[in-house]
């Protein structure tokens, strides 16, 4: 029983999915032909008839022919066909044969598909196809009249286009022959042979039109301007020649004579080529005719600096030699009074050879002014040279002047310093000698007598032939620094001695009242007596603060007040 039962059940769930899977071919099947008749109903044979209007021969009668047949066979072929298969698609679905309707469906789609690509390719050829006649037509709408207007600007100016014209002719004449040429190719119904003639034929006109433009500027260059320049400096050279204006070197004749002929290379080409290389070799010769005027300008120019300078130049030159042989005799006296720095003596060195070069060089220079061996402008860049060179030896001049004087003051300034110093050991002393201290530290005597010593080497730095300032100041230095450490320490010295005695004399007071202070300030006087001022008045001090806190304060300020009376 449960066998049969399985059985009916397996037979139910068969049936289920047959109908299931019928029932997925059906719904193939209707999508199908919803795409079947949606190609059926699309107008592409009025799109193709569209091509009526163009010539219908040769290559357009070719591909109208061809997508007519091609969209006549899918009509009553292809599609036909579909329909046959999708009427066995349903009968295999209807008898349960699953697998040979899926495989009617997926032809019935590949043949779908390959209707759906041909049909793109015609219509996108066919649109291309209208869409180049039409461009085609619009250009050339604009293109005759631009033609025309060539024609016109070469007829009305032919004086301005010489033997060019001729060439003008013939290019308008070709760029006739394209245009009939374009409409013998639509006629014929070769519409993209066409296109290519239209868009030669713009580029074309677009050149030619350029050319005619610009070729009267660039003709009269080459035929006219140019050539009078080079004529104007080819005689403008003799003329200085004759005149004595060194320009030999130059080599322009030459070159004149090369360009002459090159200009006239430049104007065959215009009439007959074009004008495109000749744009390129005129900014070169352009560039090199001005270069040539400011080479010729510049020798003019050189040979008068040279007339009008050479003289100031030697009187300028003659002085400072003169100026400078006073220095050097100066020199050669204080050499055996001061001593010379290495540098010092280089530098004069230095300036009598530099002097000697200038001097030289100037008598060169006169002589190639006279023999003409040289050109005015090399000539001018030396004197030039020789200018700024003095113009530096002066400067180097002043420095040495400045060098010397110095050396003189240096020394009187050095002997006023020794002088001031020598009052100032000597103001110490009677200082120390009218204090009523009782002794004077031995390290006062000892930073005196230093400062003595090193005043006295001074003295001795002054004395030697030839004198050393540097010596000198180097002793200087020291001496100044010595006198300086005695005069500061001779001064606290000293107010330390007043201010202790200050201070006992304040701390008397308290001497009865405070034994131990008294002993304090008993060592602090014996500390006074033995010179012993610094360490007598930190006793004191101590001593008078622990019973009076800031009484030190006091006393100083009390001293402060007297020494200001």
């Amino acid at each position: 029983m449960a066998y049969i039962i399985g059985v009916i059940l397996a037979i139910i769930v068969l049936i289920i999915i047959g109908l299931i899977l019928r029932k997925r071919v059906y719904e193939t099947v209707d999508q199908h032909e919803s795409w079947k008749l949606d190609i059926m109903n699309r107008n592409v044979a009025a799109e193709i008839a569209r091509m009526k209007n163009l010539n219908l021969s040769g290559e357009t009668k070719e591909k109208f022919e061809m997508w007519k047949d091609r969209w006549e066979y899918i009509v009553t072929k292809e599609l036909p066909d579909v329909e046959e298969y999708l009427f066995d698609a349903e009968e295999a679905a209807d008898r349960y044969r699953f697998r040979t309707a899926n495989k009617i469906l997926r032809k019935i789609e590949q043949v779908l598909h390959s209707i759906e690509k041909d049909i793109g390719q015609i219509l996108l050829e066919l649109e291309e196809l209208l869409k180049t006649e039409e461009e085609s037509r619009k250009e050339v709408e604009q293109l005759q009249p631009l033609i025309k207007d060539l024609r016109k600007t070469l007829s009305q100016n032919r004086f301005q286009y010489d033997k060019a014209e001729v060439r003008f002719d013939v290019e308008i004449d070709e760029l006739e022959d394209e245009l009939k040429e374009y409409y013998e190719q639509v006629a014929s119904g070769s519409y993209s042979e066409a296109k290519e003639i239209v868009n030669q034929l713009n580029e074309r006109i677009n050149e030619l039109e350029k050319e005619l433009n610009e070729f009267p500027e660039i003709y009269r260059l080459c035929r006219h301007d140019l050539p009078a320049q080079l004529d104007d400096l080819h005689a403008g050279l003799r003329s200085m020649k004759e005149e004595g204006y060194r320009v030999e070197h130059l080599g322009f004749e030459k070159e004149i004579n090369d360009y002459q002929s090159r200009l006239l290379d430049c104007v065959h080409a215009l009439e007959k080529s074009g004008t495109e290389e000749v744009k390129k070799t005129l900014p070169e010769l352009e560039e090199r005719i001005q270069e040539m005027y400011q080479l010729l300008e510049k020798e003019a120019l050189a040979k008068n600096y040279l007339e009008t300078k050479i003289p100031g130049y030697q009187s300028t030159l003659s002085e400072f030699s003169n100026l400078f042989q006073g220095t050097k005799e100066e020199v050669e006296q204080l050499r055996s009074a001061y001593y010379f720095e290495d540098h010092d003596t280089e530098k004069y060195l230095t300036l009598e050879k530099m002097i000697d070069q200038l001097n030289n060089q100037l008598q060169e220079i006169k002589e190639d002014m006279d023999n003409k061996s040289l050109a005015h402008s090399e000539l001018r860049n030396r004197l030039e040279e020789g200018f700024a060179q003095l113009e530096k030896l002066q400067e180097e001049h002043e420095q040495l002047k400045k060098r010397i004087n110095n050396l003189r003051k240096d020394e009187l300034e050095a002997k006023e310093k020794l002088t001031e110093m020598r009052d100032q050991i000597q103001y110490i002393h009677r200082k120390l000698t009218k204090s009523n201290i009782p002794g004077v530290p031995n390290y006062i005597w000892n930073l005196m007598e230093s400062a003595i010593e090193k005043n006295d080497r001074v003295f001795q730095a002054l004395e030697k032939q030839p004198l050393d300032i540097s010596a000198v100041q180097q002793a200087l230095s020291k001496a100044n620094k010595a006198v300086s450490e005695a005069m500061d320490k001779t001064d606290v010295m000293l107010e330390q001695a007043y201010l202790t005695e200050q201070v006992i004399q304040y701390a008397n007071r308290y001497r009865s009242a405070y034994p131990v202070l008294a002993g304090k300030l008993h060592e602090s006087e014996r500390l006074f007596r033995s010179n012993e001022y610094e360490l007598a008045l930190e006793q004191a001090a101590a001593a008078v603060e622990e019973i009076e806190p800031g009484a030190l304060k006091k006393i100083e300020k009390n001293q402060e007040a007297i020494a200001q009376l």
